[in-house]
């Protein structure tokens, strides 16, 4: 049993451990409201790219971006080398690795706490390092750069993205997204329907400015999942803050009935004493 000397340690301890979670809680809090202002999606511009994708009558154009065929599917897993965020990542991690082992798919990480997990399971991976907020934009080019390439090349064919999202902040969930083979989301498809022209005269090869439309879609998607990933990971460390918060609460109680019921032990113990060397000396 612990001296009554070694539980007040321990609750002063405690209590300044508690003040410490509550400031960097507060700071997560901050830190969540502010990016989540910043976040733009930008669909307003990828609406109307939609329509130039339905002048151009792209949907019977044959091209490796809309037609994967037969080539090794891939699938990025997003995660963070952030502290505190260890269920996170492993949420992310074994759907991808689930994604991976049934399709047989390439594995591409983002993150070296990701790298991890993916030595464990046993499969091959190409990795890249964590995102941080402020390379964030070149960080999503590369990955970009390296996807088109590696589909343009025939080393890639459907192709998918696990990332967390946060759904508030106290809530997030593990998402997967189909980027390829690529179809127009229902979020570009205008409320009127556009007239398609047979006439239509293009300056530019088809291939070419298809190639460019996607180029143009997938960094800005990239970008757009490297910040709703980043509002996760504040979100998930919210919410462990809080935890910890509601644990160090229920220790101090228990420490504090330990502490009053050991005193309490101590007074009685000392009066017994008292009166029986009172009697003793009487």
């Amino acid at each position: 049993m612990k001296l009554l000397a070694q539980i007040k340690k321990d609750l002063e301890f405690n209590l300044t451990l508690y003040n410490l979670i509550e400031v960097l809680k507060e700071i997560a809090i901050a830190q969540y409201r502010i990016l989540e202002k910043k976040i733009k999606t930008f669909e307003n511009i990828f609406v109307a790219l939609g329509n130039i994708f339905d002048l151009m009558q792209v949907g019977n154009f044959r091209h490796p971006l809309l037609q994967p065929s037969d080539r090794q599917p891939g699938v990025v897993a997003l995660t963070s080398d952030a502290g505190l965020l260890g269920g996170l990542n492993m949420g992310v991690m074994s759907q991808a690795i689930k994604e991976a082992e049934i399709n047989k798919s390439k594995l591409i990480i983002i993150g070296e706490k990701g790298q991890l997990y993916a030595q464990e399971s046993g499969l091959a991976f190409v990795i890249f390092k964590g995102v941080k907020d402020e390379t964030r934009f070149e960080q999503a080019m590369q990955l970009r750069d390296y996807i088109l390439t590696e589909e343009l090349n025939g080393r890639l064919g459907e192709l998918k993205v696990v990332y967390p999202l946060a759904l508030s902040i106290v809530s997030q969930q593990v998402k997967t997204l189909q980027l390829f083979p690529f179809s127009k989301p229902e979020s570009f498809r205008p409320q009127a329907e556009v007239q398609v022209h047979q006439d239509v005269m293009l300056e530019s090869p088809i291939q070419g400015l298809l190639e460019y439309w996607l180029h143009l879609y997938l960094g800005q998607k990239f970008f757009q999942i490297f910040g709703l990933s980043r509002l996760a990971e504040l979100s998930a460390r919210f919410v462990h803050l809080e935890n910890s918060k509601t644990k160090i609460d229920q220790l101090n109680k228990e420490l504090k009935l330990q502490y009053f019921r050991q005193r309490h032990e101590l007074i009685d113990r000392n009066m017994r004493e008292l009166f029986a060397a009172r009697l003793a000396f009487k």
